[in-house]
């Protein structure tokens, strides 16, 4: 053992006897403050025993009339400091008894309380919720257990407002011939009123009738308003109306259009303050509550996230609604949508005669790939839909429509490949003439020079690949958010808009869940299928090269495995559409194939006469070479350096 050895094994006893004895004085520290602390908590628990015992006997020894008349004391002293917290007038309106007002029409029922004057219901006639396997609860987008709405008033300049949420509005119902209207009114003081006007139209119009007009009247309340504006809370929980709670709860968010752009808080629901806002919307999966405004107004949102199913709901939505107050408006227009995400409805909600563009809610994939979905899927859809067709068949022919489209991109892409094939003797050839690394640069400028000799693009099979890639994700988007699924049944899926579940698992397989989707093994056979062939196509063209295992791994066996994993809780409509999707394409691919001869595209390619390179190439092989000489610097470098050392 020499000498730092020695030393090394002194120090690290040394160290581990330093630290025994540091953590051996910072527990007696630390036990020190909980004996001190532990003897304080005793004292004044001995303290308030000995008070109330006082206070006890004290009790005992007092008259009934005695009583009584502290009694009576302490309620004049409770009912004045509340008389001066409310103003004599809201005080009130403390008290009172809570009863419900119902209008409704053909698309819903909407209950209105008179404590605070709000909508505390809404109930949709026309969809039920899943719950246990079955939708035979109409489905609610408020209830009066969780549905707040209340102006911040202050009083005297306190800091603290009060809310118009805690007080009991006296209502008055009028019914006329398309419509009812409900008149919440309060008085918060002397010559000063609010009130809340509903109307709920009956016009057989969707877009009209599951708005609800909502205005608020107020007089003299400007003394009682903070930053010249009219501060309306509104909050609400959005609760479980579909089977996966999961993607249920990643679809419902808070949307909002600020100046004409649309955005959405993040996922963690973290507050936000936001100006110049047109509406603001509790988004879930299928339904929505909006709140729409006739001009501009500032908000403050954020919402909260259930853990997980067992607590009832899916999240807990807040907006604070900054109104500005102009001096001398009487009436403030609003309105809310409670309806659902149904795109034919909400392209046409019009408030105070224009547009609201409620359907910019579903997600139909932005600006680059919602077109597709807006022009061409959903007129599909809802023509086909019109016509009395099963959504099973409906998918099935917007699946053909879909290949069919794209059919040019896909003969292009397989011409590719096959003139790959078709050169394959003189690619290996080039990989025989440079084996070696160091020639990496000189192979590849001889392949640039032999795709320009016959007339390939090494980005021609590439290229119609990623031009389909925005189809396919805006079918991905428009399948998991489209309503019209919501319900239908297709040969053993009893709802398409939801996963098939054939056998139900006692137990739960990470990252893939507690059942078997049917439709989603089909999707993943044929995926499977699909790329063994591509893969099998495109072998002539990859033996032999480094990573050609694993890109046959990851091709033909990783990729199918994961998108199982990752579709069995997916839309089983949107499965269903993939499965189809792959079918089609195997047979195109088949199709293809058959009337494709290898040897006379072969032919053709040697054929070819070679165009004058384009700048592109001239830059191209420019690059290369300048690529090679600086390769070649290097490992003369390289050398020099070994030879030194």
């Amino acid at each position: 053992m020499n000498k730092n050895t020695i030393i090394g094994i002194v120090l690290m006893i040394a160290l581990f006897v330093g630290f025994s004895f540091y953590q051996s004085y910072e527990m007696e520290k630390q036990q020190e403050i909980l004996n001190a602390k532990a003897k304080k908590e005793q004292a004044e628990r001995a303290q308030r025993i000995a008070e109330a015992e006082a206070e006890r006997l004290q009790e005992e020894q007092m008259t009934e009339d005695e009583r009584r008349v502290r009694d009576s004391l302490a309620g004049v002293e409770k009912m004045n400091a509340e008389v001066y917290h409310h103003g004599a007038t809201l005080y009130a309106a403390t008290t009172g008894e809570s009863h419900l007002e119902t209008l409704s029409n053909e698309f819903m029922s909407v209950a209105f309380d008179n404590r605070g004057g709000k909508i505390v219901d809404v109930t949709l006639n026309n969809y039920t919720r899943y719950e246990d396997g079955e939708r035979d609860e109409n489905v609610k987008l408020l209830v009066p257990s969780s549905a707040k709405m209340g102006i911040a008033l202050y009083r005297n300049g306190a800091e603290q407002p009060l809310n118009t949420d805690d007080y009991y509005f006296t209502p008055s119902v009028k019914t006329l011939e398309n419509c009812s209207v409900i008149t919440m009114h309060l008085d918060v003081d002397t010559d000063a009123w609010v009130e809340y006007v509903y109307t709920l139209y009956s016009t057989g119009d969707a877009s009209r009738d599951y708005l609800v007009d909502f205005s608020i009247r107020q007089h003299n309340i400007d003394a009682m308003l903070r930053n010249d504006e009219i501060a309306l809370r509104w909050s609400n929980r959005s609760f479980q109306n579909e089977r996966s709670f999961k993607n249920e709860s990643i679809a419902t968010t808070i949307i909002y259009s600020e100046g004409g752009d649309i955005d959405e808080l993040d996922a963690s629901g973290e507050r936000e303050q936001l100006e110049a806002l047109n509406w603001v919307a509790f988004k879930q999966q299928y339904f929505s509550s909006a709140f729409i405004a006739d001009g501009g107004f500032d908000a403050s949102l954020g919402f909260k996230t259930a853990k997980n199913e067992s607590v009832g709901f899916v999240k807990e939505f807040d907006a604070t609604i900054n109104i500005p107050y102009i001096a001398g408006t009487d009436t403030y227009n609003f309105a809310f949508y409670y309806g659902p995400n149904d795109y034919r409805i909400m392209k046409n909600v019009e408030f105070m005669d224009k547009k609201a563009n409620l359907q910019d809610i579903i997600p139909m994939g932005g600006v680059l790939i919602g077109w597709w979905n807006k022009f061409i899927t959903i007129p599909i859809f809802q023509w086909l839909s019109n016509h009395g067709l099963g959504f099973g068949l409906i998918i099935l022919i917007l699946t053909l429509f879909v290949k069919l489209v794209i059919l040019p991109l896909t003969y292009k892409s397989y011409m590719s490949t096959a003139k790959m094939r078709a050169i394959r003797p003189e690619i290996e050839a080039i990989n025989q003439k440079y084996p070696n690394q160091e020639d990496a640069m000189k192979k590849q400028q001889a392949m640039m020079e032999l795709y320009q000799k016959v007339g390939i693009s090494p980005m021609g099979g590439c290229l119609p690949l990623l031009i389909q890639m925005p189809i396919l994700w805006a079918m991905f988007r428009f399948f998991p958010a489209s309503i019209e699924l919501r319900g239908e049944s297709f040969l053993w899926a009893n709802d398409l808009s939801t996963y098939d579940s054939v056998v139900e698992l006692p137990f739960t397989i990470p990252f893939y869940g507690d059942h078997i989707s049917l439709f989603a093994l089909l999707m993943t056979l044929s995926l499977f299928g699909y790329s063994f062939i591509t893969y099998k196509q495109q072998a002539a063209t990859t033996a032999g090269q480094p990573g050609a295992g694993m890109m046959k791994f990851m091709m033909v066996y990783f990729m199918p495995l994961m998108m199982l994993c990752v579709m069995n809780s997916f839309s089983s409509g949107l499965c269903y559409y993939y499965f189809l999707s792959q079918i089609f394409t195997m047979i195109i691919m088949f199709a293809i194939r058959r009337s494709v001869n290898d040897e006379k595209v072969r032919e053709k390619l040697l054929a070819h006469k070679p165009r004058k390179k384009s700048r592109f190439q001239e830059r191209y092989e420019e690059a290369l070479r300048q690529q090679q000489e600086q390769a070649t610097v290097n490992r003369e470098m390289r050398r020099q350096s070994q030879k030194r050392h």
